[in-house]
């Protein structure tokens, strides 16, 4: 049972959290990568993945009203299956590992997101992958898992997409349309597997509705007076101090 009595500190973390969340699905790259660490945190790795992914919905749905019709179907095609082989991996991992390894498991996954998205600034415009059947194969088992294990799988899905050369609005619209199809499909797993959804996370989620419409919204403004270099670099830096957190 999910007790609400956070303090003041941690209300505010999670308001900004969710913020985060619905900056994330308007165009706002990487900033859910600090959410995780945050969440889990707070409320231990296992737990906190089931608080998280409501959020992440909710999210999602903002993202597919956006770009839904800019979506790019045969590559969902391709990657899905192998997604939800990774998140059946990644489902018997969470069953034996306890919440201490749980933790270390995330920390790893955001440490690896975050040199993807280092590397993949450095090889920008450089056609570095075939689209063959193995390479979707692999990204899709990839960030399947740690899409279950962390809700880290952001910037492995953007490696994919970019190697496919997507324009702006296909490469917003595909991913938005994948992360709703795998996020709705974990979230039956999280509440009879995992149990770590129940209706006290619900409504703590329902409670960062208006954080995360509130994120939408600035998100959208933000992108528009921000350096994307300073964005990133302060992203990236934060992110890894929080994910370091997690492995003391």
């Amino acid at each position: 049972m999910l007790e609400l009595d956070f303090s003041t500190l941690q209300w505010i973390l999670l308001a900004v959290c969710g913020m985060l969340v619905g900056m994330s699905k308007v165009g706002v790259p990487g900033v859910s990568m600090l959410v995780v660490p945050t969440l889990a945190l707070i409320f231990g790795g296992k737990a906190s993945t089931g608080i998280l992914l409501p959020m992440l919905m909710m999210a999602d749905l903002f993202g597919v009203g956006y770009y839904h019709r800019h979506a790019e179907w045969k590559y969902l095609w391709k990657l899905l299956p192998w997604a939800f082989v990774g998140i059946g991996i990644a489902l018997w991992v969470g069953e034996v590992v306890n919440d201490s390894w749980f933790k270390n498991i995330i920390a790893i996954l955001v440490f690896l997101c975050i040199g993807l998205m280092l590397w993949r600034d450095r090889k920008k415009g450089q056609n570095l992958f075939p689209d063959t059947w193995w390479f979707s194969a692999t990204m899709g088992v990839l960030g399947g898992f740690a899409t279950m294990i962390g809700n880290v799988a952001g910037p492995i899905f953007a490696i994919y997409l970019l190697a496919m050369h997507l324009p702006k609005n296909s490469f917003i619209g595909t991913g938005a349309w994948f992360f709703l199809i795998v996020n709705f499909s974990k979230f039956p797993l999280h509440i009879f597997v995992w149990k770590t959804i129940n209706l006290d996370t619900l409504t703590l989620d329902l409670m960062l509705l208006p954080a995360i419409a509130i994120g939408a919204f600035a998100g959208i403004k933000m992108v528009q007076k921000i350096s994307d270099k300073l964005y990133r670099t302060a992203v990236i830096i934060v992110t890894a101090l929080s994910a370091f957190l997690l492995l003391i």
